[in-house]
């Protein structure tokens, strides 16, 4: 008869790298449960048009905000500036249930989720690479599903 320990044996390792993005991930889904999700500096001559997001009360964007920033940052890490380009120009946020006062919030989302993952990069001096960063969100889509998308 097997001992109730025998379970973490057949446990498979989880690598450095792996448990990084899973810590990762968490604290992610965690900044983003506030609206909107901290950020530590406001630059208005780069960033001033996402002014109204931090100083008019505006309630928390739908679910497929979420889900479409990530959607958006995913090809922005990949390099698909034509599928990002495509969808901004031909406002494909509109043929995935947004309407047009969720672009606000929808770039402003990717932003800020390609910002924490170019930052793990350089955290890491390198060693967190774009499809990590990938995976990362993957990871981190997992952990919103309860979080913004209610009953899920």
């Amino acid at each position: 008869m097997p001992s109730r320990w025998d379970h973490l044996f057949d446990l498979k390792p989880v690598t450095l790298l792996d448990h990084l993005l899973e810590e990762v991930a968490k604290l992610l889904a965690k900044d983003l449960q506030q609206w909107p999700p901290p950020v530590q500096e406001l630059d208005l001559d780069t960033g001033g048009s996402f002014a109204p997001l931090f100083t008019e009360a505006r309630p928390r964007p739908a679910p497929a905000v979420y889900t479409e920033a990530l959607r958006l940052t995913r090809w922005e890490l990949a390099h698909e500036t034509d599928a990002y380009d495509d969808y901004m120009r031909n406002k494909r946020y509109l043929e995935r249930g947004l309407g047009p006062e969720d672009r606000l919030p929808l770039l402003f989302l990717s932003r800020w989720l390609t910002e924490q993952m170019t930052g793990l990069g350089e955290a890491t001096e390198g060693r967190v690479k774009r499809k990590h960063m990938r995976e990362c969100l993957d990871k981190l889509e997992s952990k919103l599903r309860p979080i913004v998308v209610p009953g899920a």
